[in-house]
């Protein structure tokens, strides 16, 4: 009988080392598993940041940054300013004159409706 018990005994003592060794090796293998995504994690981040900095190297070598468009906008706009202006300097004598003779030259008549 005691042969036994001590058969038994042995049966649980081996029995609970390979419970914890199951055990540590969940534990290992839950670690592993939390390093292995935190590190897809910061591949992951570190990917968008440099497709990020493509776009934008990209994006900015396309449509040029906003204050180039700004400044190409004023040039523009300050070179049509001028260019009406000159027209207005150099149409300025004749308009006047145009307007001014049709002011003057009244020729009197009488309506076509009045009935005498």
């Amino acid at each position: 009988m005691a042969s036994q018990s001590t058969g038994i005994q042995q049966l649980l003592a081996a029995e609970k080392r390979a419970a914890e060794k199951v055990g540590e090796a969940r534990k290992r293998k839950a670690r592993r598993l939390k390093q292995a995504k935190e590190e897809a994690q910061a591949e992951v981040e570190a990917y968008r940041k440099e497709r990020e900095a493509q776009f934008k190297a990209h994006e900015g070598k396309i449509m040029g940054t906003k204050g180039d468009m700004e400044s190409k906008v004023d040039i523009e706009t300050q070179q049509k300013i001028k260019e009406i202006n000159a027209n207005v300097q150099k149409t300025r004598e004749q308009t006047m004159a145009s307007l001014l003779t049709l002011v003057y030259d009244i020729k009197p008549e009488l309506h076509i409706n009045l009935r005498l």
